[in-house]
């Protein structure tokens, strides 16, 4: 309850700012146009080069900011301080091996905060780095349409009654204010998970974020920033990861970055590592009806077999099959070639041979909760990248409770054991294998548990 007030308070205060800081434009601009600021066309020649010489002496930006800073003491007098977040709890941050029940303890705490807590998110690591990078974009693209003087962003200007340089005046004083802001883009996003305004969506006051990662120097940069900045203004962050915190950035990249973002965590997050050896995901309930899902090797037989579930399914949804095409983050689309009423088939080139990333599985895991994948290889280096899409698609098939019906060349435990032109070596084997076999295996097995985990009508089978 205070967290939402919190929140409140904080939206009212924003509004009340922003409506302040505008009458004193407004005030500023009267007064340029009433008292003759700009220079009078009847002066003189030599007058006017003069005073041009005297503005030239003056360091650029410097009476910008010095009146930007005046202002923002004005807002401070009349609208108060920003209002304090309440101290929040402390979060947790849950480690240890894959299918140990991380995700699953994260999720029914974040399903019991259902209908109780106003302000709360959950992401999956892939899915909240393109929302970041997607917020970047927009604080991007308003940045360069603010160059115009016609943009949106300053539409309010255009109907006041002043003339064409107080409007000037105006318009450079919003972009001044704007480049302040967007010099820290990090932060911006950070608000945007907290109150997304544009979008009408609630913000978090509970983060749930799964499988905390930092696979290159984006990563740690922008979970740095971040999560830092939700931290400081009283998010409760429940996470889970397969590595304690101190063990996350092994590569040493960005070491100054990582080391303030420990700092945050071990702050505000509980460390509880959940032990064990056992990967559950592996333990498939016994009730009579078991389906195999995983077809190996691949030969007339299991690849007869392996038709014969797509008849049998695509049968049941009582559709047709056709090829379509669906929507992808940042204005992208991708093609299904055989799409049937929540059911999508696709052979291994076509999803992982062609430069296609997370933004794209995530697309096809919202729309389909049945995924067939034909003629999965061996996984050796000689196919590395179309192996990591392969690990990245498997996680989000896992992330959003799809079934997974494959053909492969080899059995899953072998399937990362490849060897033309070398394994892949063992570094990332340790990193990732496991991960993905386990998950496989999970989107195989667990297909009684789907039903209970959907949100949606579509059928399971």
């Amino acid at each position: 309850m205070e967290m939402e007030d919190y929140h409140t308070k904080l939206s009212m205060w924003d509004n009340t700012r922003e409506k302040e800081r505008r009458r004193l434009l407004l005030e500023e601009a009267e007064d340029k146009q009433h008292d003759g600021v700009w220079i009078d066309e009847k002066r003189g020649f030599l007058d006017k080069l003069i005073s041009r010489k005297r503005r030239a002496n003056i360091e650029p930006g410097v009476g910008r900011w010095v009146s930007y800073l005046n202002r923002e003491r004005k807002l401070d007098n009349l609208v108060g301080q920003k209002p304090v977040a309440p101290v929040a709890p402390k979060g947790l941050y849950l480690y240890g091996n894959v299918g140990s029940g991380k995700t699953m303890l994260m999720d029914m705490f974040y399903g019991a905060t259902e209908g109780v807590i106003k302000h709360r998110r959950r992401f999956h690591f892939h899915e909240a780095m393109l929302e970041i990078h997607d917020h970047m974009h927009d604080v991007w693209k308003r940045r360069d349409d603010g160059k115009s003087m016609e943009s949106s962003a300053f539409s309010w200007i255009s109907g006041l009654p002043f003339d064409a340089k107080i409007k000037e005046w105006l318009i450079g004083e919003e972009k001044y204010k704007q480049d302040k802001h967007q010099k820290h883009i990090l932060l911006a996003v950070a608000d945007k998970f907290l109150v997304d305004r544009q979008a009408n969506k609630c913000g978090a006051s509970i983060l749930c974020f799964d499988e905390i990662q930092t696979i290159d120097v984006f990563a740690i940069v922008a979970l740095s920033g971040i999560l830092s900045r939700l931290l400081s203004t009283g998010t409760v962050l429940v996470a889970t990861s397969n590595k304690a915190p101190e063990d996350l950035n092994q590569d040493g990249m960005q070491r100054e970055i990582f080391l303030e973002l420990l700092s945050k965590l071990d702050e505000t997050c509980n460390k509880i590592l959940v032990g064990t050896e056992t990967d559950y995901r592996r333990l498939i309930p016994t009730d009579g009806s078991t389906q195999i899902h995983y077809y190996w090797p691949t030969n007339p037989d299991t690849r007869s077999m392996f038709e014969a579930m797509w008849h049998d399914i695509t049968n049941q949804t009582g559709g047709n099959i056709t090829a379509v095409t669906i929507p992808v983050m940042f204005g992208r689309s991708i093609e299904i070639p055989q799409s049937c009423s929540g059911v999508a088939r696709f052979d291994f080139e076509y999803l992982c041979g062609r430069p296609v990333g997370a933004a794209d599985y995530i697309a096809i895991a919202r729309n389909y909760h049945t995924i067939f994948i034909s003629d999965l290889p061996a996984m050796s280096m000689k196919i590395r990248d179309k192996a990591r899409r392969f690990i990245t698609l498997i996680d989000e098939m896992y992330n959003h409770h799809c079934r997974l019906i494959c053909l492969a060349t080899l059995p899953i435990d072998n399937l990362f054991q490849g060897t033309e032109e070398g394994p892949l070596f063992d570094l990332e084997r340790v990193k990732l294998l496991n991960v993905v076999l386990n998950n496989l295996g999970h989107c195989y097995l667990r297909h009684h548990l789907v039903r209970n985990n959907r949100n949606n009508n579509n059928p399971v089978f």
